[in-house]
């Protein structure tokens, strides 16, 4: 217990020397981000999180984590969509360009895991679905998937961070409750390396006019990682948890991401064109304060989690769990769908 300890602390420690470290080369060769009309900040900001917290994650890993082809093959490929997301964030790639590299980055982290998508558990109460080769697609649209969800979810403070912290120590709890201790420190060094992005991100006292942003290389490190732990905890000969609560872990991006594909779809849009129709913008429109977006956010998806969490170790039965997603789910959007009332109702409320 002693020496995982002292990794958190390493992994901590190095992330704020890195941040440190980082902020003047990305202010001196121009990774910055600027204000817009979709992007509402003063000055121009370093996107040095996502990078200070990879390389954070990787010394660590390498100096004290069993070096497994698993884990190297999580590594290296971590490493490609954080330069992904750098080259992003200082040139605006194609969305073509992004998602090449992302299914090439699918294909070999599934050939250096050895694992994929193809168990679906016992959905629909007629045995465990398996899509055996199929599973290597439905593998690379998941991951596709989760990468866009966290870079799609990360649009105020500390949103992105938070939520990643929250699935990560998920993760872990599940981990630890069924025994399975293979990747067990994994999430948590993962953890260790966001919480000092966070108190820049956030402006926590003694880190106040220090701001930075993760970028898209951090968001989509983020979503890399956690479909890389739901992939490999899922899907081992000793399953940590079932698929199904997966969703529920990372319910969040997950149904932002689903709900905006949805409306976009609908007025003729691309899914990737950017507009500020998110779950935060949302809550801001209606009256919220990014602070209290943020909260509100964090609070249901603690509740997701602890739903995904507690289903998992009662065993609630697949098919219950899927429906009860569902239900949420279209909840969800029906509630985003008449929010506007609510915010026309307050606005003219607030003229009066």
């Amino acid at each position: 217990m002693i020496f995982e300890l002292i990794i958190l602390l390493f992994a901590f420690g190095f992330s704020y020397a890195v941040i440190f470290a980082f902020t003047p080369l990305a202010v001196k060769f121009g990774l910055v981000d600027t204000p817009c009309k979709r992007k509402q900040h003063d000055g121009a900001i370093p996107l040095i999180g996502g990078l200070s917290i990879f390389v954070a994650v990787f010394i660590s890993v390498i100096a004290f984590y069993p070096l497994t082809s698993q884990v190297m093959s999580y590594l290296f490929c971590a490493g490609a969509i954080v330069i992904l997301g750098v080259v992003d964030d200082y040139r605006q790639l194609g969305v073509k360009i992004r998602l090449c590299i992302q299914v090439i980055v699918a294909l070999v982290m599934i050939w250096g895991s050895d694992v994929y998508i193809h168990n679906l558990g016992n959905l629909f109460y007629l045995g465990d679905v398996d899509l055996n080769w199929f599973g290597i697609i439905f593998t690379i649209v998941s991951v596709i998937a989760c990468i866009n969800a966290f870079n799609m979810i990360d649009g105020i403070d500390g949103l992105a961070g938070s939520l990643s912290i929250l699935t990560l120590l998920s993760v872990f709890i599940l981990m630890v409750l069924s025994g399975n201790y293979a990747f067990m420190y994994l999430p948590l060094i993962i953890v260790a390396t966001v919480a000092p992005y966070l108190a820049f991100n956030l402006g926590i006292k003694g880190h106040k006019n220090k701001k930075i942003f993760m970028g898209d290389a951090g968001s989509m490190f983020i979503g890399l990682s956690v479909i890389w732990f739901l992939m490999v905890s899922t899907q081992a000969s000793e399953p940590a948890f079932r698929p199904v609560t997966a969703l529920w872990i990372i319910a969040v991006p997950l149904m932002d991401m689903m709900a905006i594909i949805f409306r976009r779809a609908r007025k003729g849009l691309s899914p990737f064109k950017a507009d500020r129709d998110h779950l935060h913008h949302i809550f801001m429109r209606v009256g919220f304060s990014p602070r209290r977006s943020l909260s509100a956010i964090l609070l249901f998806a603690i509740v997701m989690s602890t739903i995904g969490i507690l289903g998992e170790v009662l065993q609630v039965p697949e098919w219950f769990m899927l429906a009860l997603f569902i239900i949420v789910f279209v909840f969800y959007v029906l509630a985003l769908q008449h929010c506007w009332k609510v915010a026309r109702f307050l606005r003219r409320k607030k003229h009066k």
